[in-house]
């Protein structure tokens, strides 16, 4: 496979790893005069037989406080049955979809996988590039679906948990991965897999470096979704029982939607049948999550995950919340509704595997890729500074910026999020010309939103700094991938494709280094895993290290630490190598 050409890399990072995780703030040593310092692998009856990872795309940590008292479902049986880490936080800045997800799945950071965004600017094919994209596969529609491009994981640099389960784990390993984006699914997946699927456009989709399943095929044909067409999303309490406004300030609506409930699933006025519309609201809707949830219970059914012998690995990646959260930001009914929903569909899929695979053979870990922001226009009514961060400016000052000392236009190829791309030969020359890179960096910092910019020298290696920014955005530095210059976005300000005199923004996003991006649960239950509340801080990166405790397997390269802590003695007895 085209992954293991890149044993040597792993090697090199290896090494590299070790000495990042001694400078990394995050990764705190066990407790003192803990039995559980060592790396501890369970005894072999006590291995899980499937390891169920379950990622909710855009979910704040601060939700599950908020809104448990109406959980009654799965959300509410991982919590008060499983271990629930409430200081979880990412520790880098470019808190996005792949990178968390990635992260979640390798135990390694950005700077150490090498996802350092959903897109970045590719310096050698002169072009953007997204975080699976793979020019040497072809993506393969089930049913009567259409697909394009090609995806895998090939730009991951280390191999995934599920990688190192199937290479290191008895038996015939089986790895299933959904979602409804490509990035969280494969991420998820790793390098193989025997089935990765996600939703792309009216169609589900895999790619030719995994391959299909008959079952999902079979699925998919017995139930399109356009038979949810004309489906209506209602509240499922009261009115009396939400919380904020009705109706969300500067909401992002899909289109052809009202600004409040209910929502129905019509597509674009007047269409009269499934269009682009109706499936950008079925995305939206918490439809998708129950058809990812039946997807997963098919797969347990029809590929016998739990009974190969070995452990098998299944993973979920729910990504209707951040279509939500997107559109109508976090302090809204459909969030809250959102989740209430997830609980019902949680329950059914844990109910599913407790009647298949048994009650205690299973170990699941749910977290989340990232939080968001506040609506920033939401923010403002509050008296905070908050605002839409003009990237377009950003460059037009740059460029404006270098003309006293005749660089060539234009001097600045792309910006992709918050990473600025010199064009070739600009960036050496401007580390040599302090007087024009003083210039660059002082126009930068008068745009409206910057707090502060960072040059790629001054984070590469991750060098020790008692600056909690900085130390972000060095966790998400990948020398080759990231920018010449990154930006750190003020507080509550959002980066903005368009001129505040052009077009007026809508909606929120993520991707800073602020506790609201970076703050997520950490939720484990099941097989090996002890009941209880800890309030240690620890990072999704934690994740991968722990499952991989219980499997009895070891990680090429890792950030994170095992959660020993959560761990249950009968799954820690036997100390293997050091942690």
């Amino acid at each position: 496979m085209k992954w293991k050409l890149h044993l040597t890399v792993f090697a090199a990072l290896l090494f590299a790893a070790n000495s990042y995780a001694t400078q990394a703030p995050h990764v705190a040593p066990p407790p003192h005069n803990s039995h559980r310092a060592a790396k501890e692998t369970p005894a072999p009856d006590a291995r899980p037989k499937l390891v169920v990872l379950l990622v909710v795309d855009q979910m704040r940590g601060d939700y599950v406080d908020k809104f448990r008292s109406q959980w009654t479902g799965g959300l509410k049986r991982l919590l008060d049955e499983g271990a629930w880490f409430r200081q979880a936080a990412y520790p880098y800045a470019a808190t996005e979809t792949c990178l968390g997800h990635a992260t979640i799945s390798t135990g390694a950071l950005p700077a150490t996988h090498g996802i350092v965004g959903n897109t970045w600017w590719d310096r050698g094919s002169q072009s953007l590039v997204t975080c699976t994209s793979d020019p040497n596969v072809k993506n393969v529609a089930y049913s009567d679906g259409t697909a394009t491009g090609g995806d895998s994981a090939w730009r991951m640099r280390v191999p995934a948990f599920a990688d190192e389960l199937r290479f290191q784990g008895r038996g015939a390993t089986r790895v299933v991965s959904f979602s409804l984006k490509a990035r969280a699914a494969i991420t998820m997946a790793g390098h193989q897999a025997d089935a990765v699927t996600w939703f792309d456009r009216g169609s589900w989709v895999s790619s030719s470096a995994y391959g299909s399943m008959p079952c999902i095929e079979d699925f998919v044909k017995a139930h399109p979704m356009k038979s949810d067409y004309k489906r209506t999303w209602n509240l499922s309490l009261p009115k009396s029982a939400y919380f904020y406004e009705e109706k969300t300030l500067n909401a992002e609506l899909p289109e052809g939607w009202e600004p409040i409930f209910p929502h129905v699933l019509d597509g674009k006025a007047g269409s009269g049948q499934p269009d682009e519309a109706f499936y950008n609201q079925w995305d939206t809707s918490p439809f998708a999550d129950q058809y990812l949830t039946e997807l997963a219970e098919i797969a347990v059914d029809q590929m016998g995950l739990g009974k190969s012998g070995g452990t098998d690995f299944l993973a979920v990646g729910y990504s209707s919340l951040d279509h939500v959260g997107h559109a109508f930001g976090p302090r809204s009914w459909e969030i809250q509704d959102m989740l209430i929903q997830l609980d019902k569909d949680l329950s059914e899929l844990l109910a599913h595997l407790d009647a298949k695979v048994g009650r205690g053979n299973y170990v699941v870990a749910l977290s989340a890729d990232h939080g968001v922001a506040p609506i920033p226009e939401e923010m403002q009514k509050t008296g905070v500074d908050a605002g839409r961060l003009p990237i377009p400016e950003v460059k037009e000052k740059i460029e404006k910026a270098l003309e006293p000392f005749g660089y060539t236009k234009p001097a600045v190829e792309r910006i992709a999020s918050s990473d600025i791309y010199f064009s070739a030969g600009i960036y050496d020359k401007l580390k040599a010309d302090p007087a024009a890179m003083r210039a660059v960096l002082d126009a930068i910092r008068s745009v409206p939103g910057v707090a502060d910019v960072f040059r790629a020298e001054e984070l590469q290696g991750r060098p020790a700094t008692q600056n909690p920014i900085r130390m972000a955005e060095a966790n998400s530095y990948f020398e080759g991938r990231s920018g010449d210059l990154l930006i750190v976005p003020k507080p509550y300000w959002l980066r903005s494709s368009s001129r505040p005199d052009k077009t007026h923004d809508r909606g929120t996003g993520h991707g800073t280094p602020y506790n609201y991006d970076q703050h997520v649960p950490v939720l484990l239950m099941g097989s090996g895993i002890e009941h209880g509340e800890f309030f240690r801080p620890v990072t999704p990166a934690d994740i991968a290290p722990t499952l991989a405790s219980l499997c009895g397997i070891t990680l090429a390269t890792r950030d994170g630490r095992v959660l020993a802590e959560a761990l249950k003695k009968s799954a820690a007895a036997v100390p293997h190598g050091t942690d």
